[in-house]
């Protein structure tokens, strides 16, 4: 794969300028589009208001008959990170404006599939709920929510996906990307909708004067605010301004210690430090440990893990977590060797060789790592990549379903292409859905190869080989005096970083004082900058120097500028994205 280094355009705003931030700081937020100091206000007056949410009034006015005729409630999630933290600020958020009957139900991924089905809605029946509150999914529940009211069951579907072309007759609807909907953001995570249902649930009970009639305590819903980063986080949507004030906040919460004790417990068993967490440790060790029991078992132990208030409770059940994170990084493994050997059995290292869109499958491939699996493929191959595993399941004419699980690339938006692959060819998919990165779908397994025909097919109307480079973006060269602790930590704490707001990248060519491979797969490097004597340390992950010619004096890099704390001590280290000899 092909990786160009693509420098930002180097300037720094006049609003900017006048304000006490480091020069170095001040360029990176311009060119993440951030020219006015208030954009980086991450105060909650800065949210934006919930009235603009359509359908809205709807949910507000659903749950304030169902509160005062304390009406149960069922909530129905999904199994990832989103969806049992929309699940928890629900669970937890309901219960402190006065309902007395919440409960929760998630399918099991691995029997019911995704989303609202009839088949979830027969479970929910037997719990007798007045009311389901479905999150981080629903907008594509057409028969699941037919089923429900069919049952004489009210539904509120509140999601963030795209809906299709025909939405569910639910009683109320609240989602940010339905057509019609003015709610400036469209980046809110599922439990980012779950959470401003709340606070509009909560103005309108205090314009009827409920919690002084009913002698309840008006809760601060602010309390709340570290679940809903760490989903806000984990789903990877784009941190725009309204985001990174959740994130931002729930990140305050988490430093203060005051936050749930789930997220302390996967703090500890994530090795981290509480007290100086950011976003990316929600991103790549919070996160991902939630993620395992969906993907291995049932997400019921990480909702309860958010749910708990007993410390010892959520450090058994975070444990728990963290073995399965373990067995999934395992498994990933595993899968990951056997998809290598078959694209290298295909030979398709030649990128003009290989398909613009890659689809594998192996029937022994576990359904809940196959997500994981194409993201890894895409990282290496960089191209719209499917991975397949057996569902389990057959449809109604008897024939063998597989799963599907899709990451993309910034050039190609992935839900859009199987929309177009659905529309040309009806016949191919049961059943799609998802976001501009990721997507899941469902197909017979003997369309597999005409689907992936089709697939590639479509992508070719809208890229080519010569699109499919690799870019990195940096923000320029850093000085030898601006590679320091100082500089390392503002960087670090300057955010939240993450996805549509990416963490500070530098680049430079650095001449090569030693070399060598630690824990025989990374390489480690002292460096120099020319034309000083500074010697800086590196690390380059999952990269090893066997292929270079033995002596090289200068790597060109792409880094970040990291820290690095051993026995106490923090000393500046470049964190290494790419790199490449210079002979």
């Amino acid at each position: 794969m092909s990786v160009a280094i693509v420098r930002r355009p180097v300037s720094i705003s006049d609003n900017l300028s006048r304000c006490d931030i480091h020069p170095v700081l001040a360029r990176i937020y311009h060119a993440r589009q951030v020219q006015d100091p208030r954009l980086l206000d991450y105060s909650l007056q800065q949210l934006l208001p919930y009235s603009q949410l359509q359908g809205i009034d709807q949910a507000v006015a659903l749950l304030t008959h169902a509160l005062q005729q304390q009406q149960r409630l069922l909530i129905v999630g999904d199994f990832d990170a989103d969806g049992a933290t929309s699940v928890a600020v629900a669970v937890r958020g309901l219960k402190k404006l006065g309902f007395n009957h919440v409960d929760y139900l998630v399918p099991n991924r691995f029997e019911f599939g995704y989303g609202l089905t009839p088949e979830i809605v027969a479970i929910a029946v037997q719990r007798q709920p007045d009311v389901i509150i479905t999150v981080d999914n629903g907008i594509s529940s057409i028969a699941g929510v037919a089923a429900a009211r069919e049952q004489g069951i009210k539904v509120l579907v509140t999601d963030h996906h795209l809906q299709g072309a025909v939405l569910p007759q639910a009683d109320a609807i609240v989602n940010p990307n339905q057509q019609g909907d003015e709610f400036p953001s469209k980046a809110l995570a599922g439990v980012g909708v779950t959470f401003y249902i709340l606070l509009a649930l909560r103005a309108h009970l205090r314009a009827q004067d409920w919690f002084t009639q009913q002698a309840i305590v008006e809760p601060n819903l602010a309390e709340l605010l570290d679940i809903v980063a760490l989903g806000t986080v984990a789903d990877v949507v784009p941190l725009d301004h309204n985001n990174r004030v959740l994130v931002a906040q729930g990140l305050a919460r988490i430093r203060n210690q005051h936050c749930c004790a789930g997220i302390r417990a996967l703090i500890r068993v994530a090795k981290r430090q509480q007290e100086t967490l950011v976003a990316t440790d929600l991103a790549f060790a919070l996160g991902p440990r939630l993620n395992a029991a969906g993907r291995l078992e049932d997400m019921s132990l990480g909702i309860e893990c958010l749910l708990t208030d007993s410390d010892d409770k959520a450090l058994q059940l975070a444990q728990q977590l963290n073995d399965l994170n373990q067995e999934r990084r395992d498994i990933e493994s595993g899968m990951k060797q056997q998809a290598l050997a078959t694209l290298e059995r295909l030979q398709l290292d030649d990128a003009y060789a290989m398909p613009l869109g890659i689809c594998l499958f192996d029937a022994e491939w576990h359904q809940g790592v196959i997500g994981i699996l194409a993201a890894r493929i895409k990282e290496r191959y960089h191209r719209p990549v499917i991975i397949f595993a057996d569902a389990g399941q057959t449809d109604t004419q008897g024939e063998a379903l597989i799963k599907g699980s899709a990451r993309s690339i910034p050039q190609v938006h992935i839900r859009d292409i199987l929309d177009a692959v659905a529309a040309r060819h009806p016949e191919l998919l049961n059943k799609f859905g998802g976001h501009a990165m990721a997507a899941g779908l469902t197909l017979r397994h003997k369309d597999l190869a005409a689907f992936t025909q089709a697939f590639n097919e479509e992508l070719h109307s809208h890229i080519n080989a010569d699109e499919l480079c690799h870019t990195l973006y940096s923000d320029g060269e850093l000085d030898n005096e601006e590679i320091n602790l100082q500089l390392a930590e503002q960087l670090r704490f300057a955010g939240p970083w993450g996805q549509a707001f990416p963490e500070p990248l530098f680049d430079g060519t650095f001449e090569v004082v030693n070399r060598r491979i630690v824990g025989e797969q990374h390489l480690k490097l002292l460096l120099r900058i020319p034309g000083h004597n500074d010697v800086h340390d590196a690390i380059a992950f999952r990269t090893t120097d066997r292929d270079w010619p033995a002596h090289v004096a200068a790597v060109r890099l792409a880094y970040k500028l990291d820290i690095n704390e051993y026995q106490g001590v923090k000393r500046v280290q470049l964190l290494v994205e790419h790199l490449e000899p210079v002979i």
